[in-house]
């Protein structure tokens, strides 16, 4: 793709050329080449015809990506691929780079340098690498020695580099992350880390359109990762495969910027291609006064919560998958098993294998159990389990 793709000025129509072209420059509204619907549109639908640069007849688009996170795993090869033909990064403006899989969580009050900091070879090897690479191609990084440095779907909100109604790519599974604030994210392989680089715009089959309405007032300490759970449990794993899920209703609009980044985080769990929420004042309230967002006193502020309120889905829009849960349904969960779809309420039991009337259910259930060393509690309840080690990741963005 890369050998046919030439993507100079002249080829990209002129909202698309006008998109970001600062961090603080905020997306508007682009004329699309083609729309999803004369009638009323879901977010997701008015996300993707804002970013069409080509589009086919079979629903497949060469998408305008605003911004790109880049970090030191899964850019390597891609940074080579771009030396090795000559290319430069075509928006360094809109690339914002930093390291954070492999930093050992050790203490930095006495950090040196990153070859007497970080033991393991290739670890090591890699955030040189990176280094390198930001200073050959002149792009904004966020290295060790930067206060500003930490997990990239933490750093991008913080910084105000997610904005609502923005197409926002990693190398990284949980690029979903940055869904909560209203953009279409997620992850992209090595390859397409070098084409976005290369092009700022990459091939994408359009997804289907499904609703998660989450209605009604949350119990006492039933938490975003509570409801995410809920969902997982209830659709499966696979309940969001070829969709792009929206997750909407009361309870969601009550939660806080980093309750909503928990929930689209999770929404390839359910093999969703990205979670979207909508954009509204708490999401405003949120990133303003962020660095990379105009000030709050500047005609484009305004200018962009006008158009970020315009992404809301309108009444009327179809979605190709619905679901609607009752919050108050919804208690403290826990996974009992190897999968985000094992899910019980913290007062329910270990489940019964023999209660699934489908085989490859019981029998995922009988080898969840199994590895879990629960084959014989079942029955009991879950609060009574004793807890023999806890591990608290954080690459999820830390919550």
């Amino acid at each position: 793709m890369l050998g046919r793709v030439r993507l100079g000025r002249q080829r990209l129509s002129g909202t698309v050329q006008r998109s970001l072209a600062t961090f603080t420059h905020v997306a508007g509204p682009r004329n699309a080449i083609t729309v999803s619907s004369d009638g009323p549109r879901t977010m997701y639908d008015k996300i993707w015809d804002d970013h069409i640069v080509e589009g086919t007849s079979d629903g497949s688009a060469l998408l305008y990506i605003d911004r790109h996170l880049v970090h030191e795993v899964t850019s390597p090869q891609a940074f080579e691929g771009l030396e090795v033909a000559g290319r430069p990064v075509r928006r360094p403006d809109c690339t914002l780079v930093t390291v954070d899989h492999n930093v050992p969580t050790n203490s930095r009050e006495k950090f040196a340098d990153i070859s007497s900091f970080i033991k393991n070879d290739q670890s090591r090897e890699q955030v040189l690498a990176v280094e390198q690479n930001v200073q050959k191609f002149d792009l904004c990084y966020f290295g060790m020695a930067d206060k500003r440095q930490g997990i990239v779907h933490t750093i991008g909100p913080e910084q105000g580099f997610t904005v609502p109604g923005s197409t926002c790519v990693c190398g990284d599974s949980h690029t979903a992350t940055h869904g909560a604030f209203g953009a279409l994210a997620f992850g992209i392989g090595t390859s397409e880390v070098e084409h976005v680089l290369a092009t700022s715009t990459l091939n994408q089959k359009k997804a289907l359109n499904m609703l998660v309405s989450v209605e009604g007032e949350l119990g006492a300490g039933v938490t975003s990762k509570d409801i995410v759970l809920h969902v997982c449990g209830i659709i499966g794993t696979a309940g969001g495969t070829g969709a792009t899920i929206e997750f909407a209703g009361s309870a969601i609009r009550t939660l806080s910027m980093e309750a909503r980044m928990s929930i689209s985080n999770m929404a390839i769990e359910a093999g969703a291609r990205a979670g979207l929420i909508a954009a509204d004042e708490i999401t405003f309230d949120y990133l303003k006064g962020r660095p990379m967002v105009p000030k709050a006193d500047h005609p484009d502020w305004a200018r962009a919560c006008e158009y970020w309120r315009g992404l809301a889905t309108d009444a009327g829009a179809k979605f190709d998958k619905e679901v609607f849960i009752d919050a108050a349904d919804i208690a403290p969960t826990i996974t009992w098993g190897t999968s985000p779809e094992h899910t019980a309420a913290i007062t329910d039991v270990v489940p019964n294998p023999e209660d699934e009337a489908d085989p490859a259910r019981k029998a995922a259930y009988e080898r969840a159990l199994g590895y879990m060393g629960l084959e014989d509690k079942v029955g009991n309840k879950l609060d009574s389990l004793s807890v023999d080690k806890v591990f608290i990741g954080s690459r999820p963005h830390g919550r």
